[in-house]
């Protein structure tokens, strides 16, 4: 029913994205194994009554959300808090130069963004690695209280820069890291690429540093990329 007003060029349709966008969601939580079950569109359009009828607010691209279903066992349902000395490890793909305008792209007031920032924001998705990641997390949880992790968080808009320091200031640690040892596909990264990039696939995961060996065997055992990048710290600062 919308009409047609005019969008950027650089965006695909509506009925594109309503037409393709389920077909990849599926076909990615396929290919590691998770099925989607649930899930449903959101446009919105409507004239702005200030205004004789020639302005419009609402969507360019409707907005696409999919879900699964999960279980937790009770013992794993709230994070714990991180001890001094708990090691800080990226779990899952490595650092790519990909990504770096996803949430400051998305975060845009309408028609403020540029073609630069949209495309940078593009995602690349590796649903080899997801599975990986998952396995290894699969054999910390089926331990129950014997779980090596203490905390995870996914890694999502900004990178590393959100989700390590958002993991220690939640138990008002502080932490240092060493960027350079995040595994990276790129080894001209800035620190800042390195620091903010949405490369997909990655959790922060914090571990004692007696449970390393177990948590190591897990990830060679699943052929899952890991990195220890650095230490939590009772002082709140990074």
């Amino acid at each position: 029913w919308e009409a047609d007003y005019g969008k950027p060029g650089r965006i695909s349709s509506a009925l594109d994205i309503m037409l393709e966008g389920p077909i990849g969601a599926a076909a990615f939580n396929n290919e590691f194994g998770r099925p989607n079950l649930t899930g449903y569109f959101r446009s919105y359009e409507q004239p702005d009554p200030k205004d004789s009828g020639s302005d419009f607010r609402g969507y360019h691209k409707p907005i696409m959300l999919a879900g699964g279903m999960g279980n937790i066992r009770p013992m794993l349902v709230e994070k714990h808090s991180i001890p001094a000395g708990a090691l800080i490890i990226i779990l899952g793909g490595p650092a790519m130069l990909i990504g770096l305008g996803g949430g400051a792209a998305s975060s845009q007031t309408s028609g403020e963004s540029a073609e630069e920032l949209d495309f940078a924001s593009v995602q690349r998705e590796n649903p080899e690695m997801q599975r990986r990641c998952q396995e290894v997390i699969n054999h910390c949880t089926s331990m129950g209280n014997d779980s090596p992790i203490i905390s995870i968080h996914d890694i999502g808009a900004g990178g590393l820069s959100n989700a390590v320091p958002e993991i220690i200031h939640d138990c008002d640690r502080g932490g240092r890291f060493q960027l350079r040892d995040v595994l990276s596909t790129d080894l001209g990264m800035s620190p800042m690429q390195i620091w903010c990039n949405e490369a997909q696939e990655r959790y922060v995961v914090a571990i004692k540093p007696e449970s390393l060996p177990l948590f190591e065997s897990f990830c060679e055992r699943e052929r899952c990329l890991y990195a220890v990048i650095g230490q939590a710290t009772d002082e709140e600062h990074l």
